[in-house]
């Protein structure tokens, strides 16, 4: 069995240099199910000829939007996990609105093509907030994103693009933010991550710590309803989440790309996914649709 996990391209390779990390945990794993692992820069542009694609570091994806969208047209015709139709609905946030439609908890998001400050002060007005988080609608590692604090005015950067505009949410503070991994259809672990002092971003480059956890019952279950509104064969997700500081929780992101699995911190150390993945790969065909 032979699959392709895609990493960052050549040019990223020391900006994300840690996909070495994630590739030493997996690699082992793959190869007691006999499988053949290519590891190819996403931004490759030869044919694939695997019997499954899995795009699980190709980090940096988003700083070259159109190049991912060509290679996404591209890669018709070969097999992914998760599907490309999938990857493409996942790569633009404004999915978030989409699975507001079908019931889902998220973070009160607006989105704006052309950002101003009267957007800004209409958003104050219906969340009932002055702290505003801004960000693009397609990013990752918070690229790009800024809180407005006390009714802060927008960065010059952000005016007149499209942004995305939430509330900012105390619990991130109080609580911090889960993170819930779904691997080979189950909750397979969960961490709660936390900004450093003065903070709001919760990445380990900004100063965040993540820590193991326990999810509650009503975050397990908003994880869920998450996954099954976005359908598909969804092999791996993460699912971030806040409290919503009435009980509940609120989405945030569901990571369905290329998400650090921190397969670490699994029970079997990541052999379930593996096997799933070898169990997909088994009955996937060379160039499967």
């Amino acid at each position: 069995m032979h699959i392709c996990i895609l990493i960052p391209d050549d040019g990223d390779l020391d900006r994300y240099d840690d996909w070495r990390d994630q590739q030493a945990l997996l690699a082992p794993l793959l190869a007691r199910h006999g499988i053949d692992v290519e590891w190819r820069a996403w931004t490759d542009t030869r044919p694939l000829d695997c019997d499954l694609a899995l795009p699980l570091m190709a980090w940096g994806y988003h700083r070259d939007l159109k190049r991912w969208y060509q290679q996404l047209d591209r890669w018709t015709g070969t097999r992914f996990l998760n599907p490309l139709p999938v990857l493409r609905w996942n790569t633009d946030k404004r999915y978030l609105l989409e699975l507001e439609r079908k019931g889902i908890a998220i973070v009160p998001t607006r989105c704006h093509e052309a950002l101003d400050a009267a957007a800004l002060e209409k958003a104050r007005e219906a969340f009932s907030t002055r702290d505003l988080v801004i960000k693009p609608p397609v990013s990752a590692g918070s690229d790009h994103t800024w809180l407005l604090r006390d009714g802060a005015a927008c960065p010059d950067e952000a005016l007149v693009q499209t942004m995305l505009v939430q509330p900012m949410m105390p619990c991130i503070s109080s609580e911090g933010e889960l993170s819930l991994f779904h691997l080979a259809g189950s909750l397979a672990h969960a961490i709660v991550k936390r900004p450093a002092q003065g903070d709001f971003r919760v990445q380990g480059q900004f100063g965040g710590q993540s820590t193991a956890t326990d999810p509650p019952a009503a975050a397990k279950a908003l994880a869920a309803a998450a996954i099954a509104a976005v359908g598909g064969d969804v092999l791996y997700a993460r699912v971030d989440m806040v409290g919503d500081g009435i009980g509940g929780y609120a989405l945030m992101e569901i990571e369905l790309i290329e998400p650090w699995l921190s397969l670490d911190r699994t029970a079997d150390g990541g052999e379930a996914f593996a096997a799933a993945i070898a169990a997909a790969c088994a009955v996937a065909p060379a160039s499967g649709g």
